[in-house]
């Protein structure tokens, strides 16, 4: 842990241990130092000796983080961190803080472990309540007073225009308008989704969930017996994370936004939330704050759209566990933990794609979605450009969002009436890193750009995962994929970006060839990702204008020469090139000028 100053806290600087807010029933909320926003350094200083009353923790009134100007928490502290009108802990900070310490080194100690119980849980509820209407001391008003939670319908927010929305989108025929800012929000982008390769999927959930036999054996193969998913902590050390290197190589794969995951279903953080005391990127592994670190990066180096993945359950935290067992109707572990680190996330971060995921099973109105997202579009600092998508609770995937994803590595085919995404993983297996992956566990670059050019042909956008290792790096599979997605786009990048979807996805005559459409240039794109032995790409569904039909091959600059075959298409004669004269690999574009 580390004070304002950069030094090491020192066990005996009591003084600043209990400076820190915490939420209502947050796991582990005994005071923690360091959550600032960057590595190695906190937004609290040291601050005064304060006492702590009988039976409560104690903070120096009105102290508040850097952090927290505009978020949702409200009213003065009284007490460790503790508001009016919040619960209070029954330990004092000392009787806590010596008691958390000593867990820790006897090995007892586990993130999301059972707090000490509140005096006032029973608050929760009105809290709750008073959220909608704007009078709760813990979250900014999501309704006018007077006006119901359940007021602030999906559809309401349905009827929300996104004309605001700038980040480049591939159109489908859905009711996308223009931007505000000048330019259509229109282009279809290639995006990566870099998970910064926790092993909870792989681990945790097959190992000591689903208990499949493999797994098992492989953890009892290779770990001590006492051995726990926590313990993989302190082993993730982003020893070699370098934000810089990974935006340049985002940069240089042709992406148009990227989407960190800041926290999946185990329930780390890679920020220092004040609501995963103990389980985060700062307290435990790197001690940085890597969502800083590559946001930053990514805004200072590059011109891609800053996006971060939250999964809103946890496995195994005690609290969701709680609300489970009574088909939730209890609320404590969205009230005290998800619902907060959004906030946080939104207001400290700023991201432009907030993808949520990992419903757990429960309703939106257990997450009180629709009026976290009417607070996002309404008031948020990102509310003119972020743009979500449809997880946010039981029954809303693939039917409420800005844009759907439906299910993992979705791909129709078709058209889709709503602006959708293709969110897939390039390791065949896994999404995050494996050490026993064969290289024909990856897509190759060809598989990748068929799934990108089925995808935009249809309207949608591709979000393409990697897992990076746990020192931090992009291994080199998936670095050599991104660069030659990015070579790729670099010549045919005209037939991507800024493009409409055509009045036909693809040939009815000639396989693996896909369309896009400019309509302002009157142009057309044919993809084909085989080149015909025979020199000659016959194409069904373009009907050339004499005189006014042109073609050419992206990336050699020359008219093509063609036949028309009136209603039955076009035959486009190819260039005779060898391949170190191809324009590119893996899939061509042809620009087809006044067809019909």
């Amino acid at each position: 842990m580390w004070t304002r100053s950069g030094r090491p806290l020192l066990e005996d600087d009591e003084r600043s241990l209990c400076d820190r807010p915490r939420g209502l029933g947050s796991p582990g909320s005994q005071c923690r130092a360091g959550a600032g926003g960057g590595a190695g350094a906190s937004d609290w200083g040291t601050g005064t000796a304060t006492a702590c009353p009988a039976g409560l923790t104690g903070n120096p009134a009105g102290r508040q983080p850097a952090s927290a100007i505009g978020s949702p928490r409200r009213g003065r502290s009284t007490g460790c961190g503790r508001r009016r009108g919040q619960c209070c802990q029954l330990l004092p900070c000392s009787a806590t803080r010596t008691a958390t310490r000593r867990q820790r080194r006897a090995g007892r100690w586990t993130p999301g472990a059972e707090e000490p119980r509140s005096r006032c849980r029973g608050r929760e509820e009105e809290e709750d309540r008073k959220v909608c209407t704007g009078r709760s001391r813990l979250q900014p008003a999501l309704a006018p007073a007077g006006e119901s939670c359940r007021a602030q319908s999906w559809a309401a927010l349905g009827a929300r225009e996104p004309a605001r929305l700038l980040l480049p989108q591939a159109p489908g025929t859905g009711p996308w308008q223009e931007s505000s800012r000048g330019s259509p929000p229109r282009s279809a982008v290639h995006p990566e989704k870099p998970s910064l390769g926790f092993r909870s999927w792989d681990a945790r959930w097959y190992w000591q969930k689903e208990k499949i036999p493999k797994y098992v054996e492989f953890m009892k193969d290779n770990y001590p017996p006492s051995f726990k998913y926590e313990d993989f902590g302190p082993l993730f050390t982003a020893k070699f994370f370098n934000a810089n290197q990974w935006a340049d190589i985002f940069q240089a794969s042709g992406a148009k936004y990227i989407v960190l995951t800041s926290k999946h279903h185990e329930g780390f953080t890679l920020w220092g939330s004040e609501y995963s005391w103990n389980w985060n990127a700062i307290d435990e592994g790197p001690k940085r704050d890597i969502v800083k670190e590559l946001e930053v990066a990514i805004r200072n180096r590059t011109d891609l759209r800053f996006g971060l993945y939250y999964s809103l359950f946890e496995w195994f935290h005690p609290l969701f566990l709680e609300d489970e067992s009574t088909s939730f109707h209890k609320r404590q572990f969205p009230v005290s933990k998800t619902l907060p680190e959004l906030y946080e996330l939104v207001n400290n971060y700023q991201p432009e794609v907030l993808w949520s995921d990992g419903d757990g099973g429960a309703p939106d109105q257990y997450w009180n979605s629709t009026g976290f997202l009417a607070w996002l579009y309404n008031e948020s600092p990102v509310r003119d450009t972020v743009v979500t998508n449809d997880r946010w609770g039981a029954g809303s995937i693939c039917k409420h969002g800005g844009f759907y994803t439906c299910s993992d590595r979705y791909n129709p085919g078709h058209l889709l009436p709503h602006k959708w995404e293709n969110c897939m993983t390039i390791d065949k297996l896994s999404w995050g890193y494996r050490r026993e992956a064969g290289i024909s566990d990856y897509l190759t670059i060809g598989e990748l750009v068929k799934q990108l050019v089925e995808t935009v042909s249809c309207g949608g956008n591709l979000l393409m995962n990697i897992g990076p290792t746990l020192d931090g790096t992009i291994s080199v599979v998936f670095e050599e994929r991104l660069r030659q997605m990015g070579s790729w786009l670099k010549v045919n990048g005209e037939a991507i970006y800024e493009t409409h979807t055509w009045r036909s996805q693809n040939d009815t005559v000639t396989p693996d060839v896909w369309y896009t459409f400019k309509p302002k240039e009157k142009l057309v794109y044919a993809i084909f990702l085989k080149w015909p032995t025979s020199g000659q790409l016959f194409l069904g569904q373009p009907k050339a204008i004499l005189g006014a039909t042109e073609v050419k091959l992206l990336g050699h600059g020359q008219p093509l020469n063609w036949i028309s075959l009136e209603q039955n298409g076009i035959m486009v004669e190819l260039p005779q090139l060898t391949i170190r004269q191809m324009p590119c690999k893996w899939g061509w574009a042809l620009a087809l000028t006044n067809v019909i």
